[in-house]
């Protein structure tokens, strides 16, 4: 077995060490369970960190409890469900869409089918709090104390006071020496010390990283002026609003909620007032406040009744929320959400506060994206914390000119004498004018001690299928047609090897030696122990054989034409390709076009037709561990098998998967494919070109850590888990997405903000040693109102959408689809119960960052990976299932909810300029339900790989002849597949709208074009998911549902 090529240099014998800040070292880390998903977790004490002594006068007053009549009421027919799907924390018992442990119960006691989280609130009364409210606001109000220009609500020329609910300001501390008289002592004013210079020379990112009391150092140097850029302005008064805070004082107006389709600016309407009495407020603040509908929708915090808002998804481009760290400098250096993203802008301060919101807290991460700005480092040394080897990045802080704080073990390093040089000024002095202080995304390129062995060549090996149903799809015309076309684009340098297996009952492999004038076959019948017939010329330099391999490509189309086997021997040529590539490692494609039936790993059929529109959805689950054991073994020898799924029959996907999903390959799928079909061959050659021309990393492995006080406790996506946060991928690609769950183990009230880091160290095709490096910051928030308008709508649904594939195959379908309608149900009433709302409402109400949480659950439940009561067929539900999985947020996000749009007017609607300068049309994000059809209208569906054109009867004759390039409307004839290219600007404004969309796509969707009464349009009208479809209901029932659940 080769070598592993492992960040930091280890040797092979630490890669399965326990990481830094696990102290349970007898407890043995979990291993892998075979269901595609992990667990792993670090082991932390169970103390809480001793935050810094606060006298009992400041102390916040007790907050307002839930009574008990408030709580929702158990959803269960027969009340007996307690117990909900687990928690999201490291637990390995019940987790909700968590994988289980080995000796875990898939269900519950009870046999029913558990809720989304636990969430248990202890019962208590409100007497208390109401009493401390009293007490306070019949004491007088305290005299103004003097303030300085650092206070966050001081305007000039007036100091006010800080009405913050006991809680001191973000950033905020209070002298150690300076003690606050008696007189003084209020316990609804936060004291706030006269301005002292010296205490307010650090910028923000200072506070963010202070380590808890016990983890700072013996001697705490004073920071050095100017090491950071926001340090050289003092406070930045111009930075984004502190979202730790609460908002300023607010009025008792309410959003008046409307249902035009596209929401606009309605009169406000006077409302009760629904939130508990306030602190004193000065009369001052009065005067320069403004409603609570303008700063709620000014911080996100406005809220939507969905009952009464049919038309719930907004005009433009849904936009991921951002983060705000309370300084613009580190909100401009944070990773970008197309890369790393949060289930939430603000991290929770506790565990418990995460579970009375009911969220899910993970990441999305997106490693390898291809991207246009990427700052690239070639240096001596790489700076990284000598305790958890943390890469530097824009959020540590510098302690002086020579040391700085690791900004997730807090401790303090050293800063070697290289790193003060600037090669973009080519000065020395400030290290903060680093690329990597400047960027949360940066690669270097790695020194020798990041290897074990010299980067080894880019190795191809293709395998195709020849058996008569492969032959008869006619995929290996088009294949070899495109790989001859694209042979010499394949990535890598002159070094570049490629090799070609042919299968059918038996294996045919191709010598291409030196001093050959064509290739020579050569045949193995012997497919229960494979042997390579000769040792050398199976796999070639691409440079020195591009003749003998042109002629191969040429001639194997038409070399097996008149086969009549039947059978199909993947197993044993996966096993040759694993022999073949022992040594070098690289990436084999295969092309299965039936089910393998012969040979090591031969499967049966084990669908049944009858049963696919069945409740009770079985063999998700692999038939036999075979694929799954040699991906493992291919793993470890750096090898990745992708697969190109031509089927025209049932081929067990769910079985043959695992030599992907455990390699860290991919999967393509091109069902009932025949070549002749003008739209599935076009989709297969573009996705085959992009495949074969993309981006790719070799012997990659990739590490996510985190702040102390978090630990990640379950992947997602096509890898294995070498140990418990490092991810063995022998190949990684910018099509790849990787999900991950985090849990909250200790107290996070001690700190000001949580980082994530993810390093990907891989080989580049070139032969250079390469680490990625993507750095998430996050602030801490301490409210319920603040984790919950955090959320990240988008986000949380890809990550529910991974966590029930996991349920799917671990429980049961149902079991997965019942647990979508809780985690609604749970968000919601969560969000009730913090407006204090009683039971006696008739609205619907979710606040605007997860409005659209709702109508993503309905479209999930009707999506091909989850829908029952419709006809799928089980390869087909494998593969979206897969999709789940692995797709990026933004591809996945595309396959629950397609875009769709009207294009019959888009010389009336607005534009922006590309790159090029050129206009884009931006015609408005429409509802996916036919209500929102207009009979003379032409509306383009984009689903991601695929776009639909739905031309109406009643559409303009200028629409016709000056965009679509037809006389009338019967002219459209069901196989328009492109649009002619005409000089007008009706044709112009669509192309240019077309390919603006796929731009964003790894490559150009195919495009169909059909009428309103063609037969064919059940392809368009199946995707308008918000309507009731067979055995599913509308979104507007499943939101009467939801409400009815709600108590």
């Amino acid at each position: 077995m080769a070598q592993q090529n492992l960040p930091n240099g280890m040797p092979p014998q630490m890669v399965n060490s326990r990481p830094p800040f696990n102290t349970n070292m007898e407890k043995p880390p979990l291993q892998f369970n075979g269901i595609h998903s992990s667990h792993s977790s670090r082991d932390s004490s169970p103390s809480t960190r001793p935050g810094q002594q606060v006298p009992p006068s400041q102390l916040p007053p007790m907050r307002s409890t839930i009574p008990p009549s408030q709580l929702p009421p158990s959803r269960s027919p027969t009340n007996l469900i307690n117990q909900k799907m687990g928690q999201l924390n490291v637990s390995n018992s019940n987790s909700r869409f968590n994988t289980s442990t080995p000796n875990q119960t898939l269900q519950n006691p009870s046999g029913l089918v558990s809720a989304f989280s636990p969430i248990n609130v202890p019962k208590t009364d409100n007497s208390a709090g109401n009493q401390v409210f009293r007490q306070q606001l019949q004491q007088p109000p305290p005299p103004q104390q003097p303030q300085g220009n650092h206070s966050p609500y001081n305007s000039q020329g007036q100091n006010r006071t800080l009405i913050n609910h006991g809680v001191p300001p973000y950033n905020h501390q209070i002298p150690q020496n300076q003690v606050l008289p008696n007189s003084q002592q209020t316990p609804h004013v936060n004291y706030n010390p006269p301005f002292q210079p010296q205490t307010y020379q650090r910028p923000l990112v200072n506070n963010h990283n202070q380590a808890p009391p016990h983890f700072q150092t013996m001697s705490q140097p004073k920071p050095v002026q100017n090491n950071n850029p926001v340090a050289q302005g003092g406070f930045n008064y111009n930075a984004a609003p502190n979202m730790n805070m609460p908002p300023p004082p607010q009025t008792q107006f309410k959003t008046n909620l409307h249902s035009n389709r596209y929401p606009q600016s309605q009169p406000q309407q006077p409302q009760p007032n629904m939130n508990p009495p306030q602190f004193y407020q000065q009369p001052q603040q009065q005067q320069h406040s403004v409603t609570q509908h303008g700063f709620n929708k000014m911080w996100g915090q406005d809220h939507v009744d969905l009952l009464q808002t049919p038309n719930i998804l907004p005009r433009e481009k849904v936009t991921p929320p951002k983060v705000y760290l309370g300084n613009e400098v580190l909100d401009s250096a944070n990773c970008s959400p197309e890369v790393f993203r949060c289930t939430m802008t603000k991290i929770p301060e506790s565990n418990s506060l995460l579970q009375k919101s009911r969220l899910p807290l993970g990441i999305l991460i997106h490693p390898f994206k291809d991207l246009t700005h990427l700052p690239v480092i070639q240096c001596n040394v790489i700076v990284r914390c000598r305790a958890c080897r943390t890469y530097i990045n824009p959020f540590v802080f510098f302690v002086d000119s020579k040391r700085w704080k690791c900004n997730l073990c807090y401790r303090v390093n050293e800063l070697p004498e290289e790193f003060q040089f600037d090669p973009v000024s080519k000065t020395y002095g400030d290290p903060s004018r680093r690329p990597e202080i400047k960027s949360s995304t940066i690669e270097y390129i790695a020194p020798a001690e990041y290897m074990l062995r010299p980067p080894q060549p880019a190795v191809y090996l293709f395998l195709f299928d020849i058996s008569r149903l492969a032959v008869e799809s006619g995929y290996l015309q088009s294949a070899c047609a495109v790989l001859l076309e694209e042979l010499k684009s394949l990535p890598g340098d002159a070094r570049t090897q490629v090799g070609i297996v042919a299968y059918d009952s038996a294996l045919h492999f191709f010598a291409l030696g030196e001093g050959l004038s064509q290739p020579h076959e050569m045949t193995v019948l012997e497919i229960d122990d494979v042997f390579l017939p000769c040792p050398d010329n199976l796999l070639v330099n691409l440079k020195d054989r591009a003749d003998l391999l042109t002629d191969l490509l040429t001639q194997l189309p038409t070399r097996f034409n008149n086969t009549y086997d039947n059978s199909s021997a993947l197993g044993p040529a996966l096993q040759a390709a694993h022999k073949m590539m022992a040594a070098t490692g690289g990436r084999v494609t295969v092309f299965q076009a039936s089910l393998p039936n012969v040979g090591p790993g031969a499967l049966t059929a084990r669908e049944d037709p009858s049963q696919r529109a069945s409740t009770e959805v079985t063999h998700l689950n692999p038939a036999n561990d075979f694929y799954k054991r040699l991906a493992l073994e291919c793993s470890g020898q750096q090898i990745a098998v992708d697969l190109f799924v031509v089927n025209s029959q049932y081929m067990d996907m769910a079985t043959i998967s695992g030599i992907s999903r455990f390699s860290g390959g991919c999967i393509n799928h091109f069902p009932l494919f025949k070549a002749s079909r003008v739209l599935q061959n076009e989709r297969f050659e573009r996705c085959f070109r992009r495949y074969l021309t993309r981006k790719i990393g070799f012997e990659a492995v990739m590490r996510i850590r985190c702040t102390r006080g978090l630990s990640i406790h379950t992947f997602h996506g096509n890898f294995f888990v070498r140990s418990t946060d490092l991810l063995s991928l022998p190949n990684v690609s910018p099509d790849a997405g990787f999900g991950m769950q985090v849990s909250i183990d200790e107290s996070l009230s001690d700190v000001q903000s949580v980082c994530f880091q993810a390093a990907l160290l891989y080989t580049s095709s070139k032969g250079e040693r390469r680490i990625r490096v993507h750095t998430l910051c996050l602030p801490i928030c301490a409210t319920l109102t603040d984790v919950i308008h955090s959320a990240d709508q988008q986000c949380i649904v890809g990550l529910l959408a991974k966590m029930a594939v996991d349920r799917s195959m671990q429980s049961s379908l149902s079991d997965a689809r019942e647990a979508f309608i809780n985690v609604a149900i749970d968000i919601l009433s969560s969000y009730k119960l913090s407006l204090n709302m009683g039971n006696g409402s008739s609205s619907l109400n979710a606040p605007q960052c997860l409005q659209l949480l709702p109508l993503y659950i309905s479209a999930l439940l009707k999506s091909t990976a989850f829908r029952t009561g419709t006809s799928t067929r089980l390869d087909d539900r494998v593969k979206a299932m897969i999709d789940m999985k692995t797709k990026p947020l933004s591809q996945l996000i595309q396959i629950i909810y397609p875009n769709l749009y009207p294009v019959h007017n888009l010389e009336e609607q607005p534009i922006i300029l590309n790159s090029e300068e050129e206009p884009i049309p931006q015609p408005p994000h429409m509802q996916l339900t036919a209500r929102c059809l207009d009979s003379k209208g032409a509306f383009l569906m984009d689903t991601g790989e695929h776009m639909i054109m739905l031309v109406c009867p009643g559409v303009s004759t200028v629409f016709l002849n000056e965009a679509l390039g037809v006389r009338d409307y019967v002219s459209i004839t069901d196989e328009m597949y492109e649009l002619p290219v005409l000089d007008n600007l009706h044709n112009q404004r669509l192309h240019q709208f077309i390919n603006y969309l796929n731009d964003e796509k790894p490559f150009v969707a195919t495009l169909h074009v059909i009428r309103d009464n063609s037969p064919i349009r059940i392809e368009f009208f199946e995707r308008l998911i918000e309507d009731r479809l067979e055995n599913a209901l509308s979104y507007h029932e499943f939101m009467q549902h939801l409400k009815t659940q709600i108590k």
